[in-house]
């Protein structure tokens, strides 16, 4: 995983599709979705740490 293309495409394959037209709520309700899918033992340690990492970067990028 190298981009929130590529947390977006995780998402998608359980189903999950988010676009709000708001870039920053996205990527909020994104790192929900990824928190709730680690709590059920849905995605492995290293798939939720990488997700996060791209997710909150990309947050404080789209905040400069």
């Amino acid at each position: 995983m190298n981009s929130v293309y590529d947390v977006m495409q995780l998402l998608k394959r359980f189903g999950i599709y988010v676009y709000t037209k708001d870039r920053l709520a996205d990527l909020e309700i994104m790192e929900d979705e990824i928190k709730e899918l680690y709590k059920m033992q849905m995605i492995e340690s290293n798939d939720y740490q990488i997700a996060i990492l791209l997710l909150r970067r990309e947050q404080r990028n789209s905040n400069m």
